[in-house]
């Protein structure tokens, strides 16, 4: 099978199956899920949704993070991974977002990325889920599944190789769903250490399990 054939048949099940994906984390405007986006880096979905009703309660604006301390701040995130650098990255994000954005969050890659505690992968999922725009976060799930897949090189070896393949090949209107149907076949079904084949509805087009077979 082709590269192209395992895109089409990629796009053309998930298309029929899962047509409007979302993303598991919680959030109800653009600076929530700026912030949830930010405090998920290493850390799962489910503990961070069990962490931002709190927070976004008591911290609902860029102006309040701009205005809390260290020591206010960091026992509303003390269980995610790393609190201690997020901590210090939503307050200055907090405060870049007052001073230079007018408390908005904005909608282009390269802004995003001046925002302390954003880089390329979490301002890729900004600007795809709250702005619809064709950008592809690379985050493990993608990563591993893409590559699995097939619709990658073998080459492709770091994050952003396989984001410009994965943008290349996929239509633009599909892109910012492309990047759901991955992560969440990665989190329940195409796991790390063993992936759930057996139970897998895209086996047909799947490398991995193509070689799979051959080897057995």
């Amino acid at each position: 099978m082709t590269r192209k054939e395992r895109y089409e048949a990629f796009i053309n099940f998930f298309t029929e199956h899962f047509p409007e994906p979302e993303t598991e984390l919680h959030y109800g405007n653009p600076f929530e899920l700026l912030v949830a986006v930010v405090l998920s880096a290493q850390c799962t979905d489910k503990r961070i949704n069990l962490v931002t009703p709190a927070l976004f309660k008591d911290f609902p604006t860029p102006a309040h993070l701009a205005a809390t301390t260290f020591d206010e701040l960091f026992p509303y995130i003390r269980s995610v991974s790393y609190p201690n650098n997020k901590t210090k990255h939503l307050i200055g994000l907090g405060k870049k977002l007052v001073e230079n954005f007018n408390s908005e969050v904005p909608g282009t890659i390269e802004d995003l990325q001046t925002l302390p505690g954003v880089g390329r992968k979490t301002a890729n999922v900004i600007a795809s889920v709250i702005y619809n725009q064709p950008t592809m976060a690379v985050d493990t799930h993608v990563f591993r599944v893409s590559k699995r897949l097939g619709l990658v090189t073998k080459t492709a070896n770091t994050p952003l190789e396989v984001e410009k393949q994965l943008v290349k090949y996929i239509p633009e209107e599909h892109i910012p769903k492309a990047h759901h149907w991955l992560i969440l076949h990665g989190r329940y079904t195409c796991l790390a250490r063993t992936p759930k084949c057996d139970e897998c509805a895209i086996t047909s087009f799947c490398r991995y399990y193509e070689n799979s077979l051959k080897q057995r």
